[in-house]
């Protein structure tokens, strides 16, 4: 059980290094490439969610992070004793949601850093928060095909 409180640490301690990172030696708007065309690191700040909806919305972000947060750990505290993948996904999600906690707390804005552009169209940057959110919903989502099917196999013997 513990281990997933570790690796949520792990997410919420990268993020926010690097994005202190970022803050302390980036201007604000500054772009750096790392790979032309693909990859850039770009000092960007963000008061919404993702793609930039519900701009300056803070007082409803701490509410639904809060209770986010909440039924994350229930759920931990519930279900990642029964199952390695889904506690890791629980981990990666609440790791990311609490890292972009701190930053609407102290910063009332996200910093955001990483720019990709996938041919011409240019994803929206996020941060290591974002990507480890990413990462445990779709963890969740394997997690929930593999039980269904294993429920469908013991349902036919």
């Amino acid at each position: 059980m513990w281990r997933v409180y570790v690796i949520a640490l792990a997410v919420i301690v990268i993020d926010q290094v690097t994005k202190w990172l970022i803050v302390t030696n980036m201007e604000l708007g500054e772009r750096i490439t790392v790979i032309e065309s693909f990859f850039y690191l770009t000092s960007h700040r963000n008061s919404g969610a993702a793609w930039g909806i519900l701009q300056g919305q803070m007082s409803f972000f701490y509410i639904i992070t809060i209770i986010v947060v909440g039924f994350i750990i229930y759920y931990i505290q519930k279900y990642a004793k029964e199952s390695v993948l889904l506690g890791t996904a629980l981990a990666f999600v609440l790791g990311g949601a609490i890292g972009n906690f701190i930053d609407r707390l102290f910063r009332k804005e996200v910093v955001d850093f990483f720019d990709i552009y996938i041919a011409t169209y240019n994803y929206p940057i996020f941060n290591i928060a974002d990507s480890a959110l990413v990462v445990g919903v779709i963890i969740i989502f394997i997690y929930t095909i593999i039980d269904e099917r294993n429920k469908k196999k013991e349902q036919v013997k």
